[in-house]
């Protein structure tokens, strides 16, 4: 209750002058003590009082407070509500003719003062008048019981003020409305008695109404108070301001208002408070800033333009940086802008989270544009890196035509145009596979694996690159156990291939590449923590470098510097792959000496392994001559493939769309077709489609027929549509050779 606080007054002015504030406290039985105070010190009741009379003694104001016609009383303001003063007058109203009676009577409280029955009422009013109104009196009625025992009817008129010796205490006047309840009750009696039954229906329903819209007057006026107070509430400054008068008056103050006000109702010089607000409160850099927001020619230009305004601003107080809102609002009638509203509410929150939304912004500006001048960096690159391949496969073949007649510099124009073929076609598919990546089209297929045959398949790979440059490959896989697993062959096989490749790249000609697996952690369910590493001797990485070393589209030094063409994606894909496979990577490395990495998966191993498959060299036992289907709508890939397979000893047959595939089929004998190798996107009828077709035939040995799809698809969603529509693989083209035969090895019957 201390928002109430009051200057000096005349209660203050009694309690101080009657020195309760060192007494009440400390003495039960002061009301007691303060009764002496009515007689002379000898014991002999004071004189009537004369004119001359001074007031300003504690023997005089008793006497001029036991003179007034009603009763009046003080009390603290608090939980125990214990009484501090009384006059006499109150005392004839509880029929008491000591102080000691009525303290007996009353337990020395206002609690004890009211009928038990109406206590709860009673405060409850007050408490919401208080609420209502600071500046009025207090009014209830309610019924005592006096020290006879009868019960009285009391009119009850108190405020609520703060009194720096005492504290918050209530001061009230109270007469007895006991006559005066009946009397009115009597006169309604009458009044009710004196006409007829039809008349007093219609002054019972008048009565109600008249209640019921008062009520409803009352509770409107409830809810406009509360809507206010409730808009308000995030306020901790409300202040009107009169611009003709220069006056303001506080509403709600909080520390930095308070100070300039002496009380919640005293008014000041506007001109005088904002110029002080201004210098004691405002960041010395937006003072000027706020001093115009508050300058009245400004608040009337900008309020005839709008019905409020507001301005951010910082303020200092205990050395900490404050953020602040003021709100102007025109709370005025009419075209004449002179009464308006001021709020003040803390912004530290929004202020902040503005700050860091435009910092993310910006971050997220920073993180774009870099994406883009590190893209626009790989396209230069790879401007240059495609078309340097490309440059060697149109000059070789050009120069291959020059010299038809020498057979040996043709074969070597052929193999120089293969490399070339290679390293655009190495490029191009690292490119897909990390868009693949970014639009999650990738998923982990599980099969049965060997890590030591996978990691010898990987070095029969790429040992060739190996050879070219004189590098040797060294493996150590004596730590692995547990060689048997489930996992997926392709991607790991990816890793490695990858990693090695790059090493290749970055490792000068007599150089050294070793990889080693161990097994670190045996896990629950069959589970087994390995640890792969690839090591080599070559050019080694920045230490700056290494901490990208993983992102897409960088290279440390492009083909120009370093003489090795890539696109900087793949150790990205390396690093998609172990995380998908919930596994880490890292990298360390010295320029000069050589780079390390490292990763480390968890695998599922295998329970019973399984035997070997048959070698894919078997599928050129197959009898010669043996038929197939080849379906394809493009007439260059038709003529290549028709002679590559050729060369490997089949009869080929095509068709030019999945229609006339499917008729083929159904129209040829049983066996007729070693498998179809079908393209995907043709003319009338696609590959699936075809399949589908195929796979419905009645002739269960026809509808049997193996078919290897050949697409340039090579999406995870386009090998499951594949199996989908009934296609026992799915290869990608170019048509890579070995790969097919190792198809045919697993899928086409041999017929031996």
């Amino acid at each position: 209750m201390s928002e109430y606080q009051t200057g000096s007054n005349i209660i203050e002015y009694l309690l101080t002058l009657l020195d309760i504030s060192d007494k009440v406290d400390a003495n039960p039985n002061f009301l007691a003590a303060i009764d002496t105070l009515r007689t002379t010190p000898t014991g002999k009741v004071l004189p009537d009082m004369p004119d001359e009379y001074n007031l300003h003694t504690p023997n005089g104001i008793i006497r001029f407070m036991d003179q007034m016609p009603g009763g009046f009383f003080i009390y603290h303001a608090d939980h125990e509500e214990h009484i501090i003063y009384v006059n006499q007058a109150l005392l004839r109203i509880f029929r008491c003719d000591t102080i000691e009676e009525f303290q007996e009577l009353t337990g020395n409280s206002f609690k004890g003062m009211v009928h038990p029955d109406d206590l709860n009422a009673v405060e409850e009013s007050i408490k919401k008048q208080i609420k209502q109104s600071k500046y009025d009196l207090d009014y209830v009625e309610y019924r005592i019981v006096c020290k006879d025992g009868k019960t009285r009817w009391i009119e009850d008129y108190g405020h609520f003020v703060h009194s720096d010796s005492i504290g918050d205490i209530f001061y009230v006047f109270i007469s007895d409305a006991t006559e005066k309840r009946q009397q009115m009750l009597k006169e309604q009696h009458s009044l009710i008695q004196s006409v007829n039954a039809e008349n007093e229906m219609k002054i019972q329903s008048l009565i109600e109404s008249y209640d019921a819209e008062r009520q409803s007057i009352y509770q409107e006026h409830l809810r406009r108070l509360e809507v206010i107070e409730g808009l308000s509430v995030n306020y901790e400054s409300i202040l009107y301001i009169n611009l003709e008068t220069d006056e303001i008056l506080p509403y709600r103050l909080n520390e930095r208002t308070e100070r300039l006000f002496q009380s919640a109702s005293q008014l000041r010089r506007f001109s005088w408070f904002a110029a002080d607000y201004v210098q004691t409160w405002v960041h010395p850099q937006d003072r000027k800033l706020v001093a115009k927001a508050t300058a009245p020619e400004y608040i009337r230009e900008r309020l005839s333009e709008s019905k409020t305004y507001y301005l951010n601003y910082r303020v200092v107080s205990d050395e900490e940086i404050q953020f602040l809102q003021l709100r102007v609002v025109n709370v005025g009638n009419g075209d004449d802008i002179s009464q308006i509203v001021i709020g003040y509410r803390r912004v530290d929150d929004e202020i902040q989270y503005e700050m860091k939304r435009q910092k993310v912004l910006e971050e997220a500006l920073n993180q774009a544009k870099m994406a883009n001048k590190t893209k626009d960096t790989f396209l230069s690159n790879m401007s240059h890196d495609m078309r340097t391949p490309l440059n060697a496969i149109f000059g070789y073949t050009a120069l291959a035509g020059n010299h038809l007649d020498d057979a040996s510099l043709v074969e070597s124009y052929l193999e120089k145009i293969n490399v070339a073929g290679r390293q655009l076609l190495d490029m191009i598919e690292q490119i897909l596979e990390i868009s693949w990546m970014e639009t999650r089209e990738s998923q982990l297929t599980e099969t049965e694996c060997n890590l030591a045959e996978l990691i010898q398949d990987v070095i029969m790979t790429i040992l060739p690159q190996a050879e070219d440059k004189s590098i040797a490959i060294v493996t150590d896989t004596k730590g692995l156990r547990h060689c048997d697993i489930y996992c997926d062959q392709v991607k790991l096989s990816q890793i490695f291939l990858n990693l090695v490749n790059n090493a290749i790249k970055y490792t000068e000609n007599a150089g050294r590449i070793d990889i080693i697996a161990n097994e670190k952690e045996r896990l629950p369910n069959g589970y087994i923590t390995y640890q792969f590493m690839v090591k080599d001797t070559g050019i080694g990485i920045g230490k700056e470098f290494l901490k990208r070393i993983f992102e897409p589209f960088q290279r440390e030094r492009n083909t120009t510097f370093s003489g090795v063409y890539g696109t900087g994606l793949g150790l990205t894909i390396v690093k998609n792959i172990v995380d998908m496979m919930k596994g880490t990577i890292t990298a360390d490395s010295t320029p000069g000496q050589g780079s390390t990495f490292t990763i480390t998966l968890s695998l599922r191993t295998q329970s019973n392994p399984s035997v070997a498959a048959e070698s894919a060299d078997s599928v050129r036992t197959l009898p010669e001559n043996r038929k197939i289907l080849l379906v394809d709508d493009n007439e260059i890939n038709l003529e290549i493939e028709t002679e590559l397979l050729k060369e490997l000893g089949f009869r080929v047959e095509t068709a030019s769309d999945g229609n006339i595939a499917v008729e083929k089929v159904r129209t040829s004998a049983p066996g007729e077709y070693a498998f179809v190798l079908m393209d995907i996107q043709m003319p009338v009828m696609d590959g699936r489609k075809a399949a589908e077709a195929i796979r419905r035939l009645e002739d269960p040995a026809l509808a049997g027929i193996p078919i290897i799809a050949l697409s340039a698809n090579a999406f995870e969603s386009d090998r499951r549509l594949s199996t989908e529509s009934g296609m026992n693989a799915h290869l990608t083209k170019p048509l890579d050779i070995p790969i097919l035969l190792e198809t045919i090895a697993r899928i086409v019957p041999d017929d031996r």
